[in-house]
């Protein structure tokens, strides 16, 4: 097991007993694009992750290592002396170092050893994990006493510290997940509840598309928000104060419509239809429907396609593909768009025929080879015996 081959690689180089975190990745069940708008989402951690092997070193330093390979190691020094490094990663543990440094904590030498299992690009929120993990280690050794929501906080501006103007979502789904559960998020006062995920003799699976975010990923993210935005200031000037589309009814968009351009238009309906879908999914779990499940799944993926328009013809290949087969009972594009996975609800006895299936036509159709995950829902960030 990954997790403790690191500890032993810690130890071999470090002569010491670390403790070993593991911080998990995420999937997003359903709720794309609302959390800017302070909306409702439904995330949850998954079995994959990232473990790290931490330990104080009695000294100033920090070092701070992937597994497997000593070419990309980064150290700090808290006397002020500060060494070069190469590896992108190491911006987000030097980002998380100077916002503690700056929040008052009294910093000591330590080194850590970490690397896990997230398929890096995939939508998994590799980065999130990283940087909870970490904070999450820090407090461990330190004796912080970091609570998890002043640990998403700091995440959260370390991302934004590298130029990543994430929300909260998937630090929440990080540090809060549950066995078993989805995380019911309002992002508006991030009150938060689990939502058993128990959905007997059916699987979840995440395709991988092996489409890169190679388009100006954020211009075209800035767009929607300011579609967004834009929406929302109109609402404030003909009709009442908003402070997000979370104000925002539909009887409020119909009477702006002809105020604002169409794609405005189109892109505020689905997120307000976005947040309904997010209500009635908790609903479907609830009652163990999942017929509805699946057709929320794809409900919000053809959304997504046609009036968000976030997806790619790749993406929107996968679900056509599932939806001909009578094993995938519905799915969906995850994550932030144009490139990226497919999260799919399968009976779990169709799903070798059905996986089989689907990645000989998408191999046929564009030339690339999608890869699957099996998904287990399981807990977040945590101490490892």
């Amino acid at each position: 097991m990954i997790a403790h081959d690191i500890k032993r690689s810690f130890i071999s180089k470090y002569q010491r007993e670390p403790i070993l975190v593991k911080a998990p990745g995420r999937i997003n069940l359903i709720g794309e694009h609302t959390d800017y708008n302070m909306g409702v989402v439904l995330p949850a951690s998954i079995e994959k992750g990232i473990y790290f092997a931490i330990q104080k070193n009695g000294s100033s330093s920090i070092h701070i290592e992937t597994f497997l390979t000593d070419a990309e190691k980064i150290e700090f020094d808290l006397k002020g002396n500060p060494k070069p490094y190469q590896a992108f990663w190491g911006n987000y543990f030097k980002a998380i170092l100077e916002i503690m440094v700056s929040k008052g904590y009294s910093l000591k030498g330590f080194d850590c050893v970490f690397g896990g299992d997230i398929p890096i690009g995939a939508g998994l929120s590799s980065s999130a994990a990283l940087c909870c993990g970490f904070i999450f280690g820090l407090s461990e050794i330190l004796g912080f006493s970091i609570s998890r929501e002043e640990n998403a906080l700091i995440a959260q501006e370390a991302e934004h510290k590298i130029g990543l103007n994430c929300g909260l979502m998937d630090q929440y789904a990080v540090l809060f997940g549950k066995r078993n559960n989805a995380l019911f998020l309002d992002c508006r006062d991030l009150t938060h509840e689990f939502v058993p995920v128990n959905l007997k003799s059916y699987s979840w699976v995440l395709i991988n598309s092996n489409i890169k975010h190679n388009l100006a990923v954020d211009s075209e993210y800035n767009k929607r928000r300011i579609s967004c935005e834009t929406v929302v200031s109109k609402v404030n000037t003909s009709i009442q104060p908003a402070a997000s589309l979370r104000d925002v009814t539909q009887e409020h968009l119909e009477k702006i419509k002809m105020e604002v351009s169409p794609t405005d238009y189109k892109r505020a309906k689905y997120i307000l239809e976005e947040n309904e879908r997010v209500l009635k999914m908790i609903a479907a779990l609830k009652a163990g429907d999942t017929q509805e499940v699946g057709n929320l799944l794809l409900q919000g993926h053809w959304a997504m396609s046609q009036e968000f328009e976030i997806t790619t013809p790749e993406l929107d290949f996968l679900v056509k593909t599932g939806e001909k087969l009578n094993g995938v009972v519905g799915s969906r594009m995850m994550g932030g768009g144009f490139g990226g996975c497919t999260i799919n609800l399968l009976k779990t006895d169709k799903v070798e025929s059905c996986l089989s299936e689907i990645k000989s036509a998408y191999r046929k159709e564009t030339n690339i080879e999608c890869e699957t995950y099996p998904l287990e829902i399981g807990d977040g960030v945590h101490v490892l015996d």
